[in-house]
């Protein structure tokens, strides 16, 4: 048997209902402090550590052990996360027409292109690491899970969660080229001796 709770059931459970914030509000917040880092471990100490350490059983008996131990963090993530708004606020009353047109035609344009396209630049690199040619798949081939060719080789491009599962990778024809997106592009795994001819 399987059970789920959804986060609203959790929080009813433990008796710890959502604050109640005007839309948007939340996802600001959330932003804001993405940037500011006000809840890291430094500024509010390691949750994870400190919930093993706690033995009341209540919220009520949670805040009151936490703060007394770490009675400025709260209002020290409260200042980071203003002083980030208050930047927020300074950038955004100077976002002009064109800085959003631009934005846009990046998102549209050159984004979806690029992540539609980017399994084309993996084929390119490897077969440049290679020594060898690349081609797309025909439309046959993409039917059978075929991403590609480097050389004479069908390629299946995957993302790396994909080594793990053995059920999946089993179903997987041609040489198997792994994939990561990263902050700056793409990182690729492959073995090289697999195209050898």
């Amino acid at each position: 048997m399987t059970i789920t709770l959804s986060s609203a059931e959790v929080r009813e459970l433990l008796d710890a209902p959502p604050p109640k914030l005007p839309t948007y509000v939340s996802p600001i917040l959330n932003l804001a402090n993405r940037f500011a880092s006000g809840t890291r471990p430094k500024v509010v100490g390691q949750m994870s550590e400190l919930i093993q350490q706690f033995d009341g059983r209540t919220l009520d008996d949670w805040a009151a052990w936490y703060q007394g131990g770490h009675p400025d963090a709260v209002a020290e993530a409260v200042r980071l996360i203003r002083s980030k708004l208050s930047e927020f606020r300074r950038v955004i009353d100077n976002i002009s027409d064109e800085m959003i047109e631009l934005w846009v035609k990046d998102l549209v344009l050159v984004k979806t292109f690029i992540g539609l396209k980017f399994q084309e630049a993996i084929l390119k690199k490897v077969a440049e690491a290679t020594g060898l040619e690349y081609s797309l798949a025909s439309p046959e081939q993409e039917a059978r899970g075929i991403d590609g060719l480097v050389g004479n080789r069908e390629v299946s491009i995957k993302p790396f969660s994909w080594k793990d599962q053995v059920i999946q990778r089993e179903n997987l024809q041609g040489v198997l080229i792994y994939y990561h997106k990263t902050d700056d592009g793409l990182e690729i795994e492959f073995e090289p001796s697999h195209f050898r001819q």
